[in-house]
C-alpha cells in the first residue's frame, strides 16, 4: 500500500494520546501472531508493511492463499514492546478481514466446480483494493475494479435510454480495450444483447432454470460462443450448485466481500530479549 494510506490507517488507530502503550518500558521483546481457526490466509504483505513501519522484524513461512489451521504461527516478531503493541491491532485487522474474504471465496470456488466465482463492487469504501486482493488469494476473480475497467450497462441505464440505444452508444464510446457487459432479466433481452455484439451478458436476479432456457436459445441461434455468460443476484452458498450447473461461465457474488466473517488471529508477547 502507499505510505500515505498506511499512515492514515495508523493515525486512525493510534490517535493523539496513546497512554496505554506509553506506560510500559520500550524494551526489546519477541512475539508471535497465531491463527485460531482454519482458513485461507491473506493480507500478509499488508501486515508486514505495518510491522516494518514500526521497525519490527517480521518473519513468516506463509504466502497469501495458504491454508492455515488453529495454532499455526503466522508471524514471528522482534522489536520494541511499545512498537509491537501499536502495530498489533492494525496488522491483525488486515489479516482478519482479508483472510475472512479469502476463506469464504475459497468455499464458493470449491462448490462452484469449474465455474469462475467473482466478487462485485460491493466493497468497503477506501478498502476495495485490499478486499479484491483477498478474493484473488481465495481463488476468485476480482471482476472490474471501478467503472473505467469495463462498460457495464445496468437496468437503470436501460430504463433511461433503452437496450439497443445504450448498447450502440457504448460500442461507439468504449475503447477497444474495454469489454461491454449488459445486465438482462429475461431471455429476449439476452438474445437481443447477443445479437448486438456485446462481450458479456449478465443474467441478473434470474432463476437458474430461466438462465438455462436462455442459454439454450442462444445455442439454437448460434450465439452462445460469442459471449461470456455471467449470473448474479440472489445467489447464495445454498443455491450455488444450481447456478453452477446451468451452463454459465461466471458467478458473481457480493457476499464474498460484504458478508464474510473475519478469521481470528491473536498476537502474544513471548519473551523479553536480553541485552
Amino acid at each position: 500500500m502507499l505510505l500515505t494510506e498506511l499512515e492514515r490507517f495508523i493515525e486512525e488507530d493510534i490517535g493523539y494520546n496513546d497512554v496505554s502503550c506509553s506506560i510500559i518500558p520500550d524494551c526489546k521483546v519477541q512475539a508471535e501472531v497465531v491463527v485460531k481457526e482454519k482458513g485461507i490466509i491473506a493480507g500478509l504483505s499488508e501486515a508486514t508493511q505495518v510491522f516494518e513501519y514500526f521497525d519490527i522484524l517480521a518473519a513468516t513461512d506463509f504466502t497469501d492463499g495458504s491454508i492455515v489451521k488453529p495454532g499455526d504461527v503466522i508471524f514471528t516478531l522482534d522489536g520494541g514492546a511499545r512498537s509491537i503493541l501499536r502495530a498489533e491491532r492494525l496488522a491483525l485487522n488486515f489479516l482478519g478481514r482479508m483472510s475472512g474474504i479469502a476463506t469464504l471465496t475459497s468455499k464458493y470456488k470449491d462448490k462452484a466446480g469449474g465455474v469462475r466465482v467473482a466478487c462485485t463492487r460491493k466493497t468497503t469504501p477506501g478498502f476495495r483494493k485490499f478486499e479484491k486482493k483477498a478474493v484473488i488469494a481465495g481463488g476468485g476473480d476480482p471482476h472490474r475494479f471501478n467503472l473505467s475497467d469495463a462498460v457495464m450497462i445496468k437496468d437503470n441505464h436501460i430504463a433511461a435510454a433503452g437496450l439497443e440505444k445504450t448498447i450502440k452508444a457504448a460500442k461507439n464510446a468504449a475503447s477497444f480495450t474495454q469489454k461491454i457487459e449488459v445486465e438482462v432479466e429475461d431471455r429476449d433481452s439476452a438474445l437481443r444483447a447477443a445479437e448486438l455484439g456485446v462481450d458479456i451478458i449478465m443474467f441478473d436476479n434470474m432463476e437458474a432454470d430461466d438462465i438455462r432456457e436462455s442459454i439454450r436459445t442462444l445455442i439454437e441461434k448460434g450465439l452462445r460462443d460469442r459471449v461470456i455468460l455471467e449470473a448474479s443476484g440472489g445467489i447464495t452458498f445454498e443455491n450455488l450448485g444450481d447456478y453452477a450447473g446451468c451452463g454459465i461461465d461466471i458467478i458473481s457474488v457480493g457476499a464474498l466481500t460484504h458478508s464474510s466473517n473475519w478469521l481470528d488471529f491473536s498476537l502474544r508477547i513471548k519473551a523479553m530479549v536480553e541485552k
